[in-house]
């Protein structure tokens, strides 16, 4: 099989790293092209980037050229990392250009007709993108984007007992990696032994993105689930793995021992598909004491796996739980990943438009 083309928009930031060290050797793209801002272009990547990940710059990006971030160049789909002050008319122009994006800014998540994608959650939303190629104009192109890396944590944390008894009210209190801030992120005498307990904008899009997330397609749109979410956000000093404590209300009445049985019966509705970057288990559920813990589980299934421990019946709401996720991989790049594979698979991405 041929692989598609990709590029790869603000490839020298923090999540724009992680995009290029996970697509080495993916079986279903290569990149092909490298964008960032106008101060890196014409340098190569060796040049432009710092690089902040423990693993090397794979050798067929070091000498490539860094491009501006125009729909100039080849490729079949871009992953889109740039930072949200400008992501918003940039991947725009892609998608007019008629380059699908896979987004992993905030500027578009709310958009009602771009898809807020988890494969393993919400697989049918795709079905927004021809509505929005007719309204938007975008020919072949087309804008999906993930959410953000904590609700995509909180989202798989509590979707068994979404889908078995529902929820109507959550209490979440999160716990964030500094790599979540981007680079150079939080300065250190903020953040070294000290805990911030602000993350600005953070809580309303824990508030807003499950609402659409876990919201029902009809009739070509999407009704927000009805779930009231009241959210704090902390910045800790962890290199990486969001922690996210959750008190939750269910709308049918269910005990824990159902509440268990929900978890390990849940089964990856993506497993029949064989997706590349598909963990088997997305969930994994842990009975051990103090799990989970970033240094012990963020890397699982590179990092794209969520655990969850501590799992409780909870005398304010019904239950509570502690979700863990990797924020720049399964949150971030590795989560865009993901939805690209599943966008193949549907036939929404090959090179040509196939729909």
């Amino acid at each position: 099989m041929e692989k598609l083309r990709v590029g790869v928009l603000g490839a020298t930031g923090a999540v724009g790293q992680q995009f290029i060290a996970l697509l080495k050797n993916h079986p279903w793209f290569r990149v092909t092209a490298l964008a960032a801002s106008e101060r890196s272009a014409g340098k190569t990547y060796r040049e432009a980037a710092n690089w902040i990940l423990q693993t090397p710059i794979p050798e067929n990006i070091v000498n490539m050229k860094v491009l501006p971030p125009q729909p100039e160049f080849n490729c079949d789909f871009v992953f889109s990392g740039l930072d949200s002050s400008v992501a918003r008319e940039i991947e725009w122009k892609f998608a007019v250009a008629g380059i699908p994006v896979i987004s992993n800014a905030k500027n578009h998540r709310l958009d009602p007709l771009i898809p807020l994608l988890i494969p393993e959650v919400n697989p049918g939303h795709i079905s927004l993108i021809q509505l929005q190629r007719e309204k938007y104009g975008f020919g072949s192109g087309f804008i999906v984007t993930n959410p953000n890396c904590t609700t995509v944590g909180l989202a798989m944390g509590v979707l068994p007992v979404f889908q078995q008894f529902g929820i109507r009210k959550m209490l979440v209190t999160t716990l964030q990696a500094i790599s979540g801030a981007g680079y150079p992120g939080v300065a250190s005498l903020d953040i070294l032994g000290n805990v911030i307990p602000n993350i600005s904008g953070e809580a309303e899009k824990i508030r807003s993105e499950p609402l659409k997330i876990f919201g029902k397609l009809r009739e070509n749109k999407i009704f927000p689930a009805e779930i009231s979410i009241s959210a704090q956000c902390n910045r800790v000093p962890v290199r990486n793995g969001h922690l996210i404590s959750v008190s939750l209300a269910t709308d049918r009445a269910a005990d824990l021992e159902a509440v268990f049985s929900a978890y390990s019966d849940f089964v990856s509705p993506l497993t029949k598909w064989k997706l590349p970057g598909a963990p088997q288990h997305p969930i994994r559920l842990t009975d051990q004491s103090f799990d989970p813990q970033p240094f012990a589980q963020v890397d699982r299934d590179n990092g794209m796996t969520v655990s969850v421990g501590q799992v409780q019946s909870c005398p304010v709401l019904d239950f509570r739980l502690v979700a863990l996720v990797h924020n720049t991989i399964r949150g971030a790049a590795g989560g865009a990943i993901l939805n690209a594979e599943w966008l193949k698979a549907n036939g929404f991405l090959g090179g040509v438009d196939n729909r």
